[in-house]
């Protein structure tokens, strides 16, 4: 059962944090974002810079963007074995390892591009155990 609960997709932020009390995995230690929100002038390219600590090998980051509605919406999951820098849209991460950092970038930024942005990361290497 603990195996199945680290592979579900995550929805929202609120589903990884119960699928990791539930499985038994590690929170990892810290994890600092400079900014959560950024004002720009639409078609701006804006960009939020993540940057964390653990102490474990392999880990999962993540970004998410809470709506003023309150609803928080996936929209990246980064392996720490993965150098790829992923693209969805006019989102895009730049992942950088050996800094430890990711930075979620937002090109021509609009209205609706508006609301909170959060990352975090997660160690899941007890889940494999």
């Amino acid at each position: 059962m603990q195996r199945d609960m680290c592979h579900i997709p995550p929805q929202s932020l609120l589903c990884v944090l119960v699928a990791l009390a539930l499985s038994g995995c590690n929170v990892a230690q810290k994890v600092t974002q400079v900014q959560s929100t950024a004002s720009r002038q639409e078609g701006e390219d804006v960009t939020l810079e993540c940057s964390y600590k653990t102490s474990y090998g392999a880990y999962y980051l993540f970004w998410y963007k809470q709506l003023l509605s309150g609803e928080m919406v996936f929209l990246f999951r980064q392996f720490s074995f993965d150098s790829q820098n992923q693209r969805s849209g006019r989102y895009s991460v730049v992942f950088q390892k050996s800094l430890k950092s990711i930075s979620l970038v937002i090109s021509a930024s609009r209205p609706e591009d508006s609301g909170k942005y959060f990352c975090a990361v997660s160690d899941l290497t007890q889940c494999f155990k």
